[in-house]
């Protein structure tokens, strides 16, 4: 295992929350609005999340209805039922997958991001990135987020 490419121990990734990672885009790598850093260096945030006991997933930190918008702002994205819900307009996506059953987005899927578990570790097995940290993006404050959720907040 290239110690560059692991991320956390899979024991420390939710299976009823998300847990936010930074990573580094490569050249061919789409950056959306709601990614940080600069534009020389640019940084993008994935959402791990745990499947069972074994497994984990990742996607890409953005919602497929407004790409501005972070499923995860840092505290874990709310989970229930086995669904990644955006508190933004309540869109559910299906956990294992990051299918969207439900919402103005229906029919879309989370971009995965492809990550395994090895010897009781989360690898980054994805070339088009580069692990950074663990937590949220280097951003702007004005960046992203700027319309009324779900809740009304």
């Amino acid at each position: 295992m290239d110690d560059d490419a692991r991320i956390v121990a899979a024991e420390e990734v939710p299976a009823d929350s998300t847990l936010l990672v930074t990573l580094r885009p490569g050249p061919d790598a789409e950056v959306m609005p709601a990614d940080g850093g600069t534009e020389d260096d640019p940084e993008v945030e994935v959402m791990l999340t745990r499947l069972g006991d074994d497994s984990v997933v990742a996607f890409r930190n953005y919602c497929q209805h407004w790409t501005d918008v972070r499923l995860d702002k840092g505290d874990g994205a709310y989970v229930r039922n086995e669904e990644i819900f955006c508190q933004k307009h309540g869109a559910t996506f299906e956990k294992d997958g990051g299918y969207c059953n439900f919402g103005p987005c229906e029919g879309s899927s989370l971009e995965t991001v492809a990550v395994e578990v090895v010897d009781g570790d989360v690898v980054l097995t994805d070339d088009d990135y580069e692990f950074l940290r663990v937590g949220a993006a280097e951003r702007d404050d004005s960046a992203g987020d700027s319309r009324i959720d779900f809740t009304g907040n």
